[in-house]
């Protein structure tokens, strides 16, 4: 019985320690009487486990609250410096690396892209952003805390890369590679699922608690939390929207169907029918949707009419979206979102002739990340992590 008292002990201690950083985390600059008032947790306690986390370089005491007639408090912070995340979105054709603080802050980045390329010399590519994040990294208590990398396809709950059929990858296990070079903490999910979490967490999507992210680049993923919650599937595979089919009798797919949604409305879409086009552009670029944007800039009738149709693509696919899950908000991010100036008005315009969707209390809106929401999103799976904060 002596035993059982002391794990429960020792559980509350861990519980009532995490709820005073979270606290801290939400409500800085506060003080041990601000926290014990809002935990409902006793003085003598907040004390004993602040004086932990400020020995354990996770909280920091800077300057005085406001006198309620005795001494002035010292105020305490959430100490963001105290180590660092790697996030890692991989699309099809480029990966941006980012490094961040615990709050989530950009503190270096990295971009490059590619044009196809095998799986060995993509993990390379992925190995040095990691490499060059990590040795650009300041000096802090716990250094690198985490790498996190978003994939453009299924993966499993335990980190295997199921499939991802736009990289032509087939149970590919990152994790164990990335484990047994970094020997610190991997997080590996959808990019899509980690979209949405970034944008809740650091976009428009902020604090949204229905709301669906649509991650359109070569191909196209959703991430959705409802009521809060990450719904992830039950075997972490949901979210493949790109593969519902929106013309039966259409094209092929790489994933064996037919008239799926990404072939008309991602960058696949611009691969496939920019011959059809007037365009001047090089064979070998690794980035068409930037020269398309380019040109759509200077008004060229071609580009134009290629964004309009994507556009209008898309409408097609968050109509269908909307039906299913009746969100609050629906964010349209990664690389596409770079060219929501001329895809916005076709989108809208698909949207509305449904009646039944206007009458909803829906926002349609682009992300302000563009394609930082997954690496955002996977940084921050890698800080909650660390900080044994519970994820949605």
């Amino acid at each position: 019985m002596a035993k059982k008292k002391t794990w429960n002990q020792n559980e509350i201690k861990k519980e009532n320690k995490q709820l005073i950083l979270t606290t801290v985390i939400n409500k800085s600059p506060i003080s041990r009487a601000q926290i014990a008032n809002h935990t409902g947790l006793n003085k003598a306690t907040v004390s004993s486990l602040v004086s932990d986390l400020l020995n354990e370089s996770l909280l920091f005491e800077a300057g005085l609250g406001a006198s309620n007639g005795g001494r002035p408090p010292v105020m305490l912070y959430f100490n963001k410096i105290a180590g660092y995340a790697v996030g890692i979105n991989l699309g099809v054709n480029f990966i941006s690396g980012i490094l961040t603080d615990l709050d989530g802050n950009i503190i270096i980045e990295k971009y490059i892209s590619f044009l196809n390329l095998s799986y060995n010399k993509i993990i390379n590519k992925i190995d040095d952003i990691i490499d060059y994040l990590i040795s650009n990294r300041p000096i802090s208590p716990y250094g690198i805390v985490g790498i996190g990398i978003g994939i453009p396809g299924i993966v499993t709950n335990s980190g295997i890369v199921h499939n991802a059929p736009n990289l032509e990858w087939k149970n590919k296990d990152l994790y164990t590679h990335l484990k047994n070079k970094y020997n610190i903490p991997i997080i590996i999910q959808n990019e899509a699922n980690a979209g949405v979490y970034g944008e809740q967490k650091h976009g428009v999507g902020k604090n949204k608690k229905n709301v669906i992210y649509v991650s359109i680049g070569v191909g196209i993923g959703i991430g959705i939390i409802i009521n809060g919650n990450l719904l992830r599937g039950n075997n972490g595979f949901l979210g493949e929207s790109g593969h519902m089919t929106i013309d039966y009798n259409g094209l092929k797919c790489t994933c064996g169907s037919n008239g799926c949604w990404e072939l008309y409305a991602s960058e696949k879409y611009i691969y496939n029918n920019i011959d059809k086009y007037s365009l001047n552009i090089p064979s070998n670029t690794d980035d068409i949707l930037s020269i398309l944007i380019r040109l759509a800039t200077k008004n060229e009738k071609d580009a134009l009419e290629i964004f309009n149709v994507i556009g209008d693509n898309i409408g097609v696919g968050v109509n269908n979206i909307i039906n299913t899950f009746d969100p609050s908000m629906i964010i349209i991010g990664n690389k596409i979102s770079t060219a929501k100036e001329w895809i916005k008005p076709a989108l809208f315009n698909r949207v509305k002739k449904s009646e039944w969707i206007q009458e909803r209390n829906l926002d349609i809106k682009f992300s302000n990340l563009d394609y930082y929401s997954p690496a955002l999103g996977m940084s921050s799976f890698v800080i909650d992590n660390f900080l044994n904060i519970k994820s949605i």
